[in-house]
């Protein structure tokens, strides 16, 4: 069936389409919304879109997002002995809101997952290894407890377990199959102080 909406139209919903877990109903949606708009929003909007891409890129030391390189995180007096591993900044951003940790973090910007395409040279795993001689004594992997998280612990492990650093999971007050940005703070508090060696 031929598309009926004009061509700006159809093109404005393809683009909402290319966000995950947006089909086409919901792109339609939104986009008969943005049409609703008036100018000052859709400009702002706009520019919110160019200046977070033009303004922000990965911290050269922990692969966080950030503004400035280093990241706020690395450049401060924290314990950087300690590093805790996860797979995206969503997931930094929940254990920076427990207030507990105070270590540093190291990004991977995914997880092994072969049925996806992803191998371990597609997530920041060489820059985490290049870390390791510089005084760490605890690397913390806090992927999430899915097969693919569990996998990247184990290869992460493997990786590490030759440096002589202590290698720790956190804690599965986190059920199995919870993503870490979406569990709440006094869990993912259990969850790092009950962390074991791997």
């Amino acid at each position: 069936m031929a598309d009926m909406y004009p061509k700006p139209l159809s093109k404005l919903i393809a683009a909402f389409e290319m966000f995950p877990g947006i089909g086409r109903k919901m792109a339609s949606r939104l986009a008969f919304y943005l049409l609703t708009m008036d100018d000052d929003r859709i400009k702002f909007i706009s520019d919110a879109i160019k200046d977070a891409k033009a303004g922000l890129s990965y911290c050269s030391i922990c692969c966080n997002i950030t503004q400035n390189d280093p990241c706020e995180i690395c450049k401060s007096d924290r314990d950087h002995s300690v590093i805790c591993v996860v797979s995206s900044v969503k997931d930094l951003m929940a254990m920076e809101r427990t207030c507990e940790f105070d270590g540093v973090y190291h990004v991977l910007h995914g997880v092994i997952s072969p049925m996806e395409g992803v191998n371990p040279e597609d997530l920041k795993i060489k820059e985490l290894l290049k870390r390791l001689d510089k005084g760490v004594t605890e690397v913390i992997i806090a992927t999430n407890s899915s097969v693919e998280g569990e996998a990247t612990a184990m290869y992460l492990s493997r990786l590490i377990k030759p440096f002589d650093i202590k290698v720790t999971r956190i804690a599965h007050g986190i059920s199995v199959g919870t993503e870490i940005e979406y569990a709440d703070e006094a869990t993912l508090i259990r969850a790092l102080k009950g962390r074991i060696a791997i």
